[in-house]
């Protein structure tokens, strides 16, 4: 479910013009980890209002 969820997502990306998506998870949901990297996801710096934590893993990919 999830693996369709995130194709959904990218695909109405793209045809909204999107070319870059992320997200934010944390290190203690390691499922949540495999799923996004498996997408093609990987870990990124802090985005927009976020700061830096030890709680928080930020995750990008190019569309």
């Amino acid at each position: 479910m999830g693996r369709r969820l995130l194709g959904a997502l990218e695909a109405e990306g793209r045809r909204l013009g999107v070319t870059r998506l992320v997200l934010e998870t944390g290190p203690r949901q390691p499922e949540s980890i495999a799923l996004y990297s498996s997408a093609g996801f990987s870990r990124i710096g802090a985005f927009g209002e976020y700061e830096e934590s030890s709680s928080s893993l930020f995750m990008g990919k190019d569309v």
